[in-house]
């Protein structure tokens, strides 16, 4: 895999079919956890919320590519979502594989991921319907799940510390519902997590966004430093691109200060490493799948991009595909590049598309079947 169009070509014809006949559960209607790399089998024996989501989007853009039966796999997912609604109007966070509750809590970021898959949806599926539950959904978020300190909670029940990472992913179904259905009500919601963002998250010294939160937003300090990770970084560069297209730009241009604090101390050996302190530090020297994907996004978007920069972000996951059974990956490499043996999770399936149809999408020319949105 030396390009983009290498990327995309694994993806449609290799990742997305692999996964739509082996990481569907089609007789018990729902998503396998994970791959394991020799026996393509999945030793979890429960499914979790976000898998569901995730798989809804991915598959939603295999029908765009005209795969078959991914159209199937996205009325599968939403079954799976529908079934699974609370009376209170939230989703519980862990099943088994029976479709049982292991785990009634309502997690935030879970069900950012539920918007997500109903906004993905509505490309496969008829509208109107899905368009109904979002705003349903909103509304469970903000009549139970609103914080006083700004932001939403963490879950039910309410847990720290608090994270940017469930407002990020909040901020990009918001995006997606905004696009699929034109309520307003969800360009609204995206604009006040922008806001949030860039008053109450961002870490104005430094530039860098803090991971971890106390109940009052302020962030959470190990000898006087926080952690950031520089795949979010560049996730919330391309959600505030994305934001800026629909909305209009945040002074300040925040998106250039993350890539510039990513370029000076986020990247390692040529990508992107897992974790840093806001000294400069590494945290966590590894280096997972996901933020290469995000990177790619954002080396895609940004207005000062290189063809270098590019390949660089292009070389840095085709690390992690180089050597693996076809339609299946290393999620994580070790601090000196090694790949490390572990199942494939199929949550990433998301990340890896997303990523490469963000960047492709940023390109001139665009394959047929290929569409710019992602949400």
């Amino acid at each position: 895999m030396q390009t983009l169009d290498d990327a995309w070509i694994w993806l449609r014809d290799t990742a997305l079919p692999f996964w739509l006949d082996r990481g569907v559960d089609w007789d018990r209607g729902g998503f396998h956890e994970c791959l394991e790399l020799g026996s393509a089998r999945c030793p979890a024996d429960f499914r979790r919320l976000r898998v569901a989501t995730r798989q809804v989007f991915a598959f939603a853009a295999a029908h765009g590519a005209g795969l078959a039966r991914a159209g199937e796999a996205v009325e599968t997912g939403i079954t799976f979502l529908r079934r699974a609604r609370g009376t209170d109007g939230g989703y519980p966070w862990r099943y088994g594989l029976d479709g049982t509750v292991l785990d009634g809590r309502r997690d935030l970021y879970d069900h950012a991921f539920v918007l997500l898959a109903l906004s993905a949806a509505a490309r496969v599926l008829p509208a109107e319907p899905l368009r109904r539950e979002a705003l349903a959904l909103l509304d469970f978020l903000d009549g139970h799940m609103a914080h006083p300190a700004g932001g939403y909670a963490e879950g039910l029940p309410a847990t720290l510390p608090r994270r940017q990472n469930p407002h990020m992913h909040l901020l990009e179904a918001c995006l997606a519902a905004f696009e699929s259905f034109g309520e307003a009500v969800f360009l609204d919601r995206a604009t006040a997590l922008a806001r949030l963002f860039l008053d109450r998250l961002l870490d104005p010294a430094t530039g860098a966004l803090p991971e971890f939160y106390g109940d009052d937003l302020r962030p959470v300090l190990q000898d006087g430093r926080f952690a950031w990770e520089p795949g979010h970084h560049a996730e919330w560069a391309w959600l505030l691109d994305w934001h800026r297209r629909l909305a209009g730009p945040l002074e300040g241009d925040p998106a250039a200060r993350l890539l510039a604090v990513l370029d000076r101390q986020g990247l390692r050996q040529g990508a992107a490493v897992d974790a840093v302190w806001s000294d400069g530090a590494v945290k966590e020297a590894g280096f997972r799948l996901w933020p290469q994907t995000e990177r790619l996004k954002a080396e895609a978007l940004r207005p000062d991009r290189t063809a270098a920069g590019q390949a660089g972000a292009v070389a840095a996951l085709a690390r992690h595909i180089a050597g693996a059974p076809p339609g299946l990956w290393f999620e994580r490499l070790d601090p000196s590049g090694r790949p490390l043996d572990e199942p494939a999770p199929a949550s990433s399936l998301y990340h890896l598309t997303a990523g490469i149809l963000v960047a492709r999408a940023a390109k001139p020319a665009m394959e047929p079947g290929l569409s710019g949105r992602v949400g």
